[in-house]
């Protein structure tokens, strides 16, 4: 990192995480329109082995920006490099310093990091420790060049002591499975001493549990496995049990006939109503994730056979089942168009139902004739079209993409820039929900607004997925340009949780500031781009082959 050496939690020296080489190729001449650009081969998913890393070479244009990298150091405009990165530098140490403040101890030990120090705002539930904002920080200390896994360790057994508490809403009793969605310390006058309090759910707006909060603490706990390379706490019993917990709840025989896992809105990052009830993109590509981690770290003592068979089942009818009924490129939107309706028996080719009628107008529009992605939900009579940031990342950090559908999610993105990225980046959904259609779908919900909050609204927190998935994909130059943006502006706004607005040009209407995940997103998008090898933390390779990502056109181009 370009910057100086952060803030230590503890003061002792860590080694530096081994690294994985990477491998630069290109295309041959002929086989692709961008035959110039970089292709990133991971070598190793299992561990980061003791290899050499090879540097990326110079970041080519992005055609969605139409600029390049190298004209920042223009012969006008060198002398202020050493300005800007002057800049950044401090910009890195200013973000590093923020990120130590909001750092819990609980009996000595950093357990986790506060939502968010606004010191502007009423604290609300921003003074609790999240299981899913937490990944991001978690992320940060793995990636530093001098790792500090403790606290990460220390987030893991918490939160898995928590998973064992009784988990009561009302006269109802949760899953045994089920995390939390998020705990704070309590100081306990009678007993005179801190207490955990964790919320499952009973606390939340709308009182829905957490669901992605158990896939995202597999994600961590495999993150932190690949970093210090040391798979005691994996195979410790107790986190043995927390895993099968969890899968046991999602693997549940039932009267499902699709591989995805059935959810309620307001269970993932979006945790109000927003539509996404069903199978929503983002908690499939989350399970698919968990899944293929918790294959790697299970044993098979104590039931964890029997686990893994069900695991293997399940991914491969789950992959399936995502890449065809949930990609969306120009031509699957023309067959879509053309469908018949009231189709019956295994012939049947519009197997969900869907009406034609139902396709919204701006989908004909968004839609280039280069590009693709995961649609939002698909259910009986029912696809959500819109763009989902979160689902779509992880679908290519998890290998639940293929390499031909990665490249046209790239291609999307660049295609639709300005939609999709705008001034500030990143949309979490696209597009918004207007008028009637937010008034039926939201509850009419006043933070929810078009263009605000989850409806269409800008979080710079998901610049570290997008930079992941850009790195994975060979195109780094994607999350550079948006790297740049963001640093334009976020410590000058005093790094909110999120901006509203159809560029995101204005600063969130209820948003908190300081918020920790937009500060620890963007130290590991910062870290991953000036060392792609920390991509291999947070990343998994098909069927744990070395697939190299093909820079192709995507499906829907037919010229």
């Amino acid at each position: 990192m370009a910057s100086s050496s952060p803030t230590s939690l503890t003061g002792s020296d860590h080694s530096d995480a081994d690294h994985v080489s990477l491998e630069i190729s290109h295309l041959p001449d002929g086989e692709s329109e961008r035959q110039n650009e970089p292709v990133i081969t991971l070598n190793s998913e299992e561990c980061l082995d003791d290899q050499k890393l090879t540097r990326i070479p110079s970041l080519k244009p992005s055609p969605s920006v139409h600029i390049t990298m190298d004209s920042h150091l223009s012969p006008g405009n060198r002398t202020n490099a050493s300005q800007v990165n002057a800049e950044n530098t401090c910009l890195v140490d200013e973000a590093w310093e923020n990120l130590t403040k909001s750092v819990v101890f609980y009996k000595g030990k950093p357990i986790g990091t506060l939502a968010a120090l606004d010191p502007s705002a009423d604290a609300l539930n921003y003074n609790q420790v999240f299981v899913r904002d937490f990944v991001p920080s978690g992320l940060a200390y793995l990636m530093k060049p001098q790792p500090e896994p403790e606290i990460v360790k220390n987030f893991l057994l918490k939160t898995l002591y928590l998973q064992g508490w009784e988990k009561r809403i009302d006269n109802f009793t949760l899953g045994e499975g089920v995390m939390p969605a998020s705990f704070k310390i309590q100081y306990d006058s009678h007993r005179g001493k801190d207490t955990l309090e964790a919320d499952f759910g009973g606390s939340a707006i709308g009182r829905v549990a957490p669901v992605d909060s158990g896939f995202w603490w597999i994600i961590l706990l495999m993150s932190y496995t690949k970093c210090t390379r040391d798979r005691t706490l994996s195979e410790m019993a107790e986190m043995q049990r927390g895993m099968r917990l969890i899968l046991n709840l999602c693997l549940a025989d039932g009267f499902h006939t699709f591989p995805t896992l059935l959810c309620a809105d307001g269970c993932s990052m979006i945790d109000r109503r927003m539509g996404i009830y069903g199978y929503s993109i983002e908690i499939q590509a989350l399970f698919f994730f968990a899944l293929r981690c918790a294959r790697q770290m299970l044993k098979p003592e104590s039931g964890g056979k029997e686990l893994i068979e069900r695991i293997d089942k399940r991914v491969t009818a789950l992959s399936y089942h995502i890449r065809t009924y949930f990609w969306l490129d120009f031509t699957q939107l023309n067959n879509i168009y053309r469908y018949r309706t009231e189709e019956y028996s295994h012939t049947a080719v519009n197997k969900f139902n869907v009406i034609p009628d139902s396709i919204p107008d701006w989908v004909f529009d968004f839609m280039p004739l280069r590009g693709g992605y995961f649609v939002g939900n698909v259910s009986p009579a029912r696809m959500d079209f819109r763009w989902f940031l979160v689902g779509n990342c992880i679908a290519i950090l998890s290998s639940l993409a293929t390499p031909q559908q990665a490249t046209a999610i790239m291609d999307l993105l660049e295609e639709r820039w300005e939609d999709l990225i705008g001034e500030m980046p990143l949309k979490i959904v696209y597009p918004a929900l207007e008028g009637h259609q937010w008034r039926i779908v939201t509850g009419c919900d006043p933070k929810n607004t078009r263009w605000s909050y989850h409806n269409g609204g800008s979080w710079p927190v998901l610049l570290w997925l997008l930079t992941a998935a850009c790195i994975k994909c060979g195109r780094p130059q994607i999350a550079k340009r948006a790297i740049e943006l963001v640093e334009q502006r976020i410590s000058k706004d005093g790094w909110p949780e999120y901006y509203d607005g159809k560029t995101g040009r204005y600063i969130g209407k209820q948003a908190r500031k300081y918020q920790t995940w937009s500060i620890a997103g963007y130290l590991v998008a910062k870290m991953m781009i000036e060392n792609p090898s920390n991509l291999l933390m947070i990343s998994l390779e098909d069927d744990k082959k070395i697939a190299k990502p093909r820079l192709t056109r995507s499906l829907s181009w037919t010229c």
